[in-house]
């Protein structure tokens, strides 16, 4: 079915994660009013850290959320420092704090999922947030699309948003159930608290240290309450991908044998890690059926390796509730403007993610010592600045300006 055409649309959002969130407080700023229906009893972010790059940044001072989501987020004074495996020698560095405002008009921050989430949450009233609603299927004929749930209740919308995730129903409905493919990586998470860390991982700074076949990011979040860590590593025939699945702190540091004291030290701190399997999905050519659509993680999961997962997921949000509100006379053409302006950023952002595992992930050699050289000699915030300096305002006047 193609949603009817109606001035107060019934949206329906799938999902109440930062992707959901960030889609209903961009409608609700545009005029539009959604309904988010999250299957979790609360809202609580699961997962740790995340780096809010300056093009998140910038949509989160747009939405006038900013500066209460910075008293918990850690400004970065040093970003993109990596570091040798085996002594922690600094291969390369970037100065974030005096060249991210002046080149992109924003910082880059570090926070707790749960921080952003509560951020995003406070400018979505309680009414329009639906808890403990699993969403185990969509019909989409009849005049109306019906949204089924575990609980056996029914709920219709004109527009539907699918931003539930990596294991979408929406998309599945769309698209078929497409397997993903088995990545040979892992990923290890854990929070250590501040008191029980060494000094360099307490810094205001994002350390990337690599080795042969892994490597291990930390930074601090929650006000500088607790360190953030999360690695790669091989994934043998470890397969689960679920961010509540755990580990043991053991498991995690035999990954690390042999690397920098300093950093197994910091390990060693660890509560209980969680760990999960990276799966490979190819990019979407398509997002868009009628008055259906992805989101975020829904509609372009990729490997965390330019730490741009939320940052879609909020940028896709700026973007398809402008398409919406400027046209709302035929909602499907609206969606398939939305992914015409987003599929060409995330397919490439997805590649780009992909393909540094294998570059993080030399053994020692020439080629990594190559590596080192470039890294060394290259200008992270410079050579990433395709992605900071986006704004999807300009996308959309340019869409309008075209039309």
């Amino acid at each position: 079915m193609t949603a009817r055409t109606t001035a107060t649309p019934r949206i329906a959002v799938l999902g109440g994660g930062i992707g959901g969130l960030a889609t209903a407080a961009f409608l609700r700023r545009e005029g539009l009013t959604s309904t988010v229906y999250e299957q979790a009893p609360r809202l609580a972010e699961i997962g740790a850290g995340l780096v809010v790059a300056p093009n998140a940044a910038r949509q989160l001072r747009r939405l006038g959320v900013l500066d209460a989501f910075r008293d918990r987020a850690v400004r970065l004074d040093t970003g993109w420092e990596f570091r040798r495996w085996q002594d922690g020698t600094v291969l390369s560095s970037e100065n974030l704090a005096d060249a991210c405002e002046h080149l992109y008009g924003e910082q880059t921050y570090t926070a707790h999922r749960a921080d952003l989430l509560a951020a995003l949450h406070s400018r979505v009233p309680g009414e329009n947030v639906r808890l403990g609603r699993e969403c185990v299927g969509l019909d989409t004929a009849g005049a109306a699309y019906t949204l089924r749930f575990a609980d056996g209740s029914t709920a219709t919308a004109d527009i539907v948003i699918g931003a539930d995730g990596v294991h979408s129903v929406v998309r599945d409905t769309l698209f078929g159930a497409a397997p993903a493919t088995y990545s040979g990586l892992c990923a290890f998470r854990a929070l250590v608290p501040a008191e029980d860390a060494p000094g360099f991982a307490r810094r205001p700074a994002q350390t990337l240290w690599l080795g042969p076949d892994h490597h291990l990011v930390h930074y601090p979040v929650s006000g500088g309450d607790l360190v953030n860590l999360v690695a790669f590593a091989p994934a043998g025939a470890y397969t689960t991908e679920s961010w509540t699945a755990t580990t043991t702190v053991e498991d995690f540091l035999a990954e690390f044998t042999g690397w920098d004291p300093r950093l197994t030290g910091l390990i060693r701190a660890a509560g209980t890690p969680g760990r999960w399997a990276l799966l490979d999905r190819e990019p979407l050519s398509c997002w868009s059926d009628g008055g259906v659509t992805l989101l975020g993680d829904a509609a372009h999961p990729m490997f965390p390796f330019f730490a741009q997962g939320a940052a879609q997921a909020i940028e896709d949000a700026a973007v398809l509730a402008g398409c919406l509100a400027r046209g709302l006379g035929d909602p499907a053409a609206a969606l398939r403007r939305y992914e015409g302006l987003r599929v060409p950023r995330t397919t490439r952002l997805q590649t780009v993610s992909h393909g540094r595992a294998h570059v993080n992930h030399l053994p020692d050699g020439a080629e990594q010592r190559a590596r080192d050289t470039a890294y060394a000699q290259q200008d992270p915030l410079l050579a990433n600045g395709w992605i900071y300096e986006y704004d999807p305002e300009t996308e959309l006047d340019r869409m309008a300006a075209a039309r």
